[in-house]
């Protein structure tokens, strides 16, 4: 067996620049190779131009459901940060270790491919299933083209744990999002003339003001989950753009915006709503398009996975909600199988300069990743 550590195999993953939009197919074969070495099954799963892939790894009885490990190897860009060590280079300062990815989630990574190692070295009673993932950064879109793969060859499994940086902490929901892009068309023409025409930006106002309408009614009437920080579900534009100059009349605005939405509200049912508060004039000049969604996650507290993970962890480990979102809605949705959220690191410190994950996080999750290994060896 490779004898390598989590800390190590980490300094590793930060040395591969697997911004989103690069590809990410070193990194990944060099994680296939480092398996594939220790006499681990691995396949991989290419999207359509072969420059990025997903990777399935398995161990012991795959005719059993098992525990499955998730993860995403893709980091967001580091352009425009000040970072005061090299973002590819893992630092290691005061017990800490910088890098783009450390907290989110290659550290996670690192322990979870240290975690299959051992387990080679077992016999197991259930299966263990470690997927790495692309393109989760910009929307869950890479691990989509993994889910049909998974659902065909797997047993559903009787755990996943999606490692994303949790401080170690047991997430059991998070909510779904769901991204439109309105395209508010008018008319073109000169600006002392301006009540002739339709001006764009003048319909986007329109917009914008139906969606604050949402927002407000969905903050005093709509379902609440006090386990959020904000406890109702949101609209949020992000991004306008219209207009060519201050005497014409602007012929085209494009409103970005999206819904975050608990796991009981459905986003269609809010963009329904959102419609509604326009006028039908106003609607007729205006295209709407959904550019990405990934769902919500819930799983009960009361579910025996959870129950089983509690006995894992220490007994301060807190059980919450998160804020941000992850792939964790599409495993439960693909697979029927309860999804936990529990990762080292700390998400107020991603996809900011300076990243870090420290080494007591990566001995922490080394030392739960072990128990969960021990839980299905062979008696």
């Amino acid at each position: 067996m490779n004898n390598l550590s989590s800390i190590e195999i980490l300094s590793t993953l930060i040395a591969f620049d697997t911004t989103s939009y690069k590809s990410n197919l070193e990194c990944i074969f060099y994680i296939q190779g480092l398996l594939q070495q220790n006499g681990i099954e691995v396949t991989l799963n290419f999207n359509a131009v072969h420059n990025k892939a997903n990777l399935l790894a398995s161990i012991g009885p795959v005719d059993q459901p098992g525990i499955l490990l998730s993860g995403h190897s893709d980091v967001v860009p580091i352009e425009g940060q000040q970072w005061d060590t090299p973002a590819f280079v893992a630092t290691h300062k005061n017990n800490l270790i910088y890098g783009r990815g450390t907290a989110d989630m290659k550290g996670f990574l690192a322990c979870a491919i240290v975690c299959m190692l051992k387990a080679k070295q077992q016999s197991l009673k259930h299966p263990l299933h470690l997927c790495i993932s692309y393109d989760e950064e910009i929307g869950c879109i890479g691990v989509r083209g993994i889910l049909e793969q998974l659902k065909a060859t797997l047993r559903p499994p009787l755990l996943c744990v999606i490692g994303e940086p949790t401080m170690m902490q047991l997430a059991l929901a998070h909510k779904g999002k769901t991204v439109f892009r309105a395209t508010c068309c008018g008319e073109e023409g000169h600006s002392a003339l301006a009540p002739r025409y339709v001006n764009a930006i003048h319909v986007a106002s329109h917009l914008v003001q139906a969606l604050q309408q949402v927002q407000q009614h969905l903050h005093h009437h709509g379902a609440q989950d006090h386990g959020y920080d904000i406890p109702y579900s949101t609209v949020h534009v992000g991004k306008i753009a219209g207009g060519t100059a201050l005497n014409i009349v602007p012929n085209q605005c494009v409103v970005d915006y999206e819904i975050r939405h608990l796991a009981q509200d459905r986003s269609h049912d809010i963009q329904a709503l959102i419609l509604e508060k326009m006028d039908l004039h106003v609607n007729a000049h205006i295209q709407i398009e959904e550019i990405n969604q990934y769902p919500g996650l819930k799983t009960s507290s009361t579910i025996q996975a959870v129950q089983f993970m509690q006995k894992l962890l220490p007994e301060d480990t807190s059980i919450g909600n998160i804020s941000f979102g992850t792939e964790g809605g599409l495993f439960q949705a693909a697979l029927d199988c309860p999804v936990v959220v529990c990762g080292p690191g700390d998400i107020a410190v991603a996809h900011k300069p300076n990243e870090y994950v420290s080494i007591e996080q990566l001995k922490q999750c080394d030392a739960f990743l072990n128990q969960l290994l021990m839980s299905i060896v062979q008696s």
